[in-house]
């Protein structure tokens, strides 16, 4: 199966995802949530720089229980809206 490229919109929300990630992590260590989360340190580096865009939502859905993030927050993050805000990843 061909993937197709991901586009400006997609890349941006992986973007955003990352760095929603990234903050709610805060002081722990990359190496502490990746393992703690059953992923490798460079999968969670990948995601959090926003190299992959797409991560499967098992991953997502485990470093984000890892750092206490709802997954609620998370897709309002990624997706550019304001928290308590209904938004599809779609929009």
């Amino acid at each position: 199966m061909v993937r197709l490229p991901l586009t400006p919109v997609e890349m941006e929300r992986g973007r955003r995802l990352g760095a929603a990630l990234r903050r709610a992590r805060g002081e722990r260590s990359m190496l502490e949530v990746a393992l703690d989360a059953g992923i490798s340190p460079e999968t969670l580096r990948k995601i959090e720089s926003g190299r992959v865009a797409t991560p499967a939502f098992s991953t997502v859905a485990a470093v984000a229980s890892v750092i206490g993030l709802s997954l609620d927050e998370l897709w309002a993050d990624a997706a550019g809206a304001a928290p308590g805000t209904r938004r599809t990843l779609a929009s």
